[in-house]
């Protein structure tokens, strides 16, 4: 059995040494090399180890250490040769399956073909956005919305050249080779397209008083990743606890860095400054202008004086009114029978007043 083993041994050596001749060969020609051997190898490998097994239950003493010190002879063998062993399968791997960018810079989407025997193997790439997917390379030509922005490189690497946020999405690279035992092998790639925040909009009050809430705003919608907010007051950041700086330590405040409010629930005159807020994520960062806000205080004795005024004036308007219609000053004079002079006579015309009537009228027409 040991000279069979031998005997096996040197013929896998010989065969293997003749493989890497013919691998040589077969690569100046440009030919993959037929994965003949590694089938052979782990067929022949199994019927060792059983038979390991067989010898090592009816053998005792060193019988099981010198069969395994013939197969440890034999893997040795295959490793120094284990480089020129091929596969009949097509493996696809990648350097990064997350690879993230800024808006409008290049990034090269990984697809590296580790194993293959077909010589022209079917290269595709799929876009999958919202669960759609779409073809961004078919028949070896760039489609979509990749078109005129991107190449393949190194075989079979999707290259972008300046990529937008609209290309923030899984890319699955496909290799079809009908020459290979296993024939087909994807990989998904997901792209993150980052993109730098525009300046916020800023809300700041400009003037509050003591003792009383305000509420500050900022936001921004085209930064992605969500951005996220800080806000400062006289080019110092407000902390999210207020007690962690002896400057905002008798401040009252609550601030949300994803949804950039800053509010007050009772200002202080210390807190009378220029505010700004800053947009940040992993693209850049983004500020809106200082807007000045002023507290001040409430001046209760002067509202209370403020409202005795008002309160004299009207009462004096009141009372002089009331003198001014005593006097008869917005009374009116009726006209009367009694003080109504009558008219002169005229020729030929008499006029007699009649109670029913109150007045006078003509008794007998005009004589011409």
């Amino acid at each position: 059995m040991v000279l069979v083993v031998l005997s096996t041994s040197l013929i896998f050596d010989d065969m293997i040494g003749q493989d890497v001749a013919g691998r040589k060969r077969r690569r100046e020609t440009s030919s993959p090399l037929p994965g003949r051997l590694e089938w052979l190898v782990a067929f022949v490998s199994s019927i060792w180890l059983d038979v390991i097994v067989k010898e090592d239950m009816s053998m005792s003493g060193g019988g099981f250490g010198r069969w395994a010190r013939l197969l440890i002879e034999f893997q040795k063998s295959l490793k120094k040769h284990s480089g020129y062993i091929s596969t009949l399968a097509v493996i696809l791997k990648t350097t990064n399956a997350k690879p993230w960018v800024n808006e409008f810079e290049p990034i090269e989407l990984s697809c590296m073909i580790e194993s293959i025997s077909t010589p022209n193997p079917r290269i595709e790439w799929k876009k999958i956005k919202k669960g759609e997917p779409s073809y961004v390379y078919f028949g070896k030509q760039m489609a979509g919305d990749l078109e005129r922005r991107a190449e393949i490189r190194h075989l079979a690497s999707l290259f972008i050249l300046n990529a937008t946020r609209a290309d923030t999405a899984d890319y699955r690279c496909e290799v079809t080779a009908p020459n290979d035992q296993k024939s087909f092998d994807e990989i998904l790639i997901s792209l993150t397209v980052r993109v730098k925040p525009v300046v916020p909009r800023c809300s700041v009050p400009k003037s509050v008083p003591v003792g009383k809430p305000a509420e500050l705003h900022c936001i921004e919608d085209e930064g992605y990743p969500k951005s996220h907010y800080q806000w400062f007051r006289n080019k110092e950041e407000i902390p999210e606890d207020p007690k962690s700086s002896p400057k905002f330590l008798n401040s009252s405040y609550a601030v949300s860095r994803e949804m950039g409010t800053l509010k007050f629930s009772a200002v202080r005159k210390e807190d009378a400054g220029e505010y700004y807020c800053r947009a940040r994520n992993e693209a850049g960062i983004s500020e809106c202008g200082p807007q000045m806000m002023e507290v001040y205080d409430i001046n209760i004795a002067g509202i209370i004086l403020g409202v005795v005024v008002v309160v004299t004036v009207l009462l004096c308007i009141t009372v002089g009114i009331f003198c001014a219609y005593k006097r008869g000053y917005f009374t009116s004079q009726k006209q009367t029978g009694n003080n109504y002079k009558a008219p002169a006579k005229g020729d030929g015309v008499d006029y007699v007043r009649t109670d029913e009537e109150g007045d006078f009228r003509h008794k007998s027409s005009f004589v011409i």
